[in-house]
């Protein structure tokens, strides 16, 4: 099939037809998802469509048109339907934010294609791979919260979940072939908890060491920008980046100009820019000046012993990912690496307290894991 011949897609606008939907997608066991938001467009993104495959239809579900998701949550969060996403990630922590959803049972195709040791895992690349489709990726970074959507756009979205139960069966059975569908089953498992947009602990405009880097007085005045850009992004509905970057901020808070002069001198800084926030950015300015200094927020320093347990696991998994022949990150997850790095197990039991999500991995590499851990 080509995508000139595929299926219309089923536009899901209403709860007159979500209902009916569910009642095709509850006798089905395996369902194709993805979701489209609008990061690049919005002050807080959100999940602006909802897509769904089964091998009889494509279904295009408008979140931003329905109140009320109760079943369609019953059934992600049903064990006995498979819901297969590719980079389950980001999608599983917006449906989850945004519409409150829960998760059983996912079978990942970026995962699987890195736990088989593909060093090209996006979709595209598997879809001209195995179906010979080229997607056009003009809508990659396109305004999914615009209505209406044209049907360029909704083909294109129809297409991230259409060919995904046909990928899915594909590698599965590389999977078994390989025998690492046990391995695979606890990424999949582990994929149904969301965890976070990121692993950062600073808030978003203190991330970065130039950043942390300020002096008391210097952290005041950047602290009173990123307000007045936190607010300025909130009444345009706009992303951060979009009104003013953190490396601008930077280079307003080291330098501080008082003046409508001092602000144009500046190196780096768009006169667009200048334009647009002089006035505001002078106040703000003004009033970090006048704030209390404060030290910069820091991330929790760790211990060297700590630092040196990081780097012992991280050569060891990089050696098991060669002979592997797969990423490091298939050897051991980096969330999991770093919570054996801070418990430090020294016992098989303390290790498999640590590992016991994680069965395959504690068999096979348990007792190299005490060993570094040890030494």
């Amino acid at each position: 099939m080509t995508i000139q011949n595929l299926p219309d897609p089923i536009l899901i606008a209403n709860q007159a037809s979500l209902e009916r939907m569910l009642k095709a997608l509850n006798q089905e066991a395996t369902l194709a998802v993805d979701t489209e938001a609008n990061s690049l467009y919005a002050y807080q993104e959100r999940v602006c469509l909802i897509q769904i495959s089964t091998l009889d239809a494509d279904y295009l579900i408008d979140p931003l048109a329905i109140e009320d998701f109760t079943s369609l949550i019953d059934i992600f969060k049903n064990p006995k339907i498979e819901k297969i996403f590719h980079a389950s990630e980001y999608d599983v922590i917006m449906l989850a934010k945004d519409l409150g959803f829960q998760f059983a049972n996912i079978f990942d195709t970026m995962l699987a294609a890195r736990i088989l040791g593909r060093e090209k895992m996006g979709l595209n690349t598997l879809l001209e791979e195995f179906f010979g489709i080229q997607v056009d990726k003009r809508y990659q970074k396109a305004d999914w919260g615009k209505r209406p959507l044209p049907m360029g756009m909704l083909r294109y979205a129809q297409i991230d979940t259409h060919y995904l139960i046909d990928l899915r069966n594909i590698l599965s059975a590389e999977l078994l072939q390989a025998e690492r569908w046990p391995l695979a089953q606890e990424d999949f498992a582990l994929a149904c908890r969301p965890l976070t947009l990121n692993g950062h602990k600073l808030p978003p405009c203190w991330r970065g060491r130039d950043i942390q880097n300020l002096s008391p007085r210097n952290a005041a005045v950047y602290q009173k920008l990123c307000e007045y850009r936190d607010g300025i992004a909130k009444k345009r509905d706009q992303p951060l980046f979009k009104v003013l970057s953190s490396k601008d901020l930077l280079t307003l808070a080291e330098a501080c100009p008082q003046t409508q002069n001092e602000l144009r001198s500046l190196r780096g800084l768009s006169q667009r820019s200048i334009q647009q926030h002089a006035t505001g950015l002078l106040k703000a300015i003004q009033a970090g000046l006048e704030a209390e200094p404060f030290l910069p927020p820091h991330p929790k320093r760790k211990t060297s012993a700590y630092l040196n347990r990081i780097q012992a696991l991280k050569q060891w998994r990089t050696t098991a990912a060669k002979k592997m022949g797969v990423n490091s990150s298939v050897i051991l997850p980096r969330h999991i690496l770093h919570t054996v790095a801070n418990k430090n197990p020294h016992t098989p039991e303390e290790l498999a307290q640590i590992l016991k999500e994680v069965p395959w991995r504690l068999e096979h590499f348990g007792m190299e894991i005490l060993e570094v851990l040890n030494n």
